[in-house]
């Protein structure tokens, strides 16, 4: 596995303050800017499709000017099959959503909904559009995406953020074992929410992770340091556990 460990910056909500008085003020590009001057691998947008946070002039402007792969994070409709086929991201990121939820909660359920997301990544894959499913670091889901296709797999953090005591090893055993999983059938497995300064190392020095995903944090942190230095903070922490887990092989 590569030693590098990719950072993708999410940037919704950026969105989110612009959004929440009107007119174009922050301006998400500007973010997709720093992130690109911090040293960022890529960004991550959520076209909601209740719209919340990035709209689709964001998505636009995105894909068309930045230099980064762009990671589409998307409900599994018609419409946003549609979008994404119209803009061709780098990558499609398939998530559950549902409209009155504050963000994500939980992971994707891919082997229940086989029927409906298997002629959706299908279509995806054909248009040369990276797809990963946002999972649980479950067994059954990883299964899942094998059937489906899928060549990458975003395993869900959140349980393992708000975890303590016992059940924080645990939660990190299950993400271990997931990516290994995996990895070992050929699936790319990245992981996201939830990731803080505090608790992103013993994620990072998961070997087989190529990818994390983190953006409320970020953009929390950028309110009382910058966005740049936060970016910058979560690369050094990152890089650090990658580190560790090199003097250890």
């Amino acid at each position: 596995m590569s030693s590098h460990l990719r950072l993708g910056v999410n940037i919704d909500h950026v969105a989110t303050i612009r959004n929440a008085r009107g007119g174009d003020h922050p301006d998400p590009w500007r973010a997709v800017q720093i992130v690109e001057q911090a040293g960022g691998d890529g960004i991550t947008i959520h076209l909601r499709e209740d719209r919340r946070h990035i709209r689709d002039a964001d998505l636009d402007a995105v894909i068309q000017r930045t230099r980064l792969p762009v990671n589409l994070e998307m409900a599994a409709t018609e419409e946003m099959l549609a979008i994404a086929l119209r803009h061709r991201p780098h990558a499609a990121c398939i998530v559950p959503e549902r409209r009155e939820e504050r963000t994500t909660e939980g992971g994707l359920d891919a082997a229940g909904l086989h029927n409906q997301l298997a002629p959706m990544v299908a279509r995806l894959n054909e248009a040369g559009v990276r797809v990963s499913l946002f999972i649980e670091p479950d067994p059954r889901q990883i299964e899942a995406a094998i059937w489906l296709g899928a060549p990458v797999v975003e395993l869900h953090t959140g349980k393992y953020a708000h975890a303590t005591g016992p059940a924080l090893a645990d939660e990190l055993k299950r993400i271990a074992d997931a990516a290994a999983l995996a990895a070992r059938n050929g699936i790319e497995p990245h992981a996201g929410h939830g990731l803080t300064f505090d608790n992103v190392g013993p994620i990072a020095a998961i070997p087989q992770l190529a990818e994390l995903n983190i953006g409320h944090f970020l953009i929390g942190e950028a309110i009382f340091i910058g966005l740049e230095a936060s970016i910058r903070e979560m690369r050094a922490c990152m890089d650090a556990a990658r580190g560790s887990m090199r003097g250890k092989a």
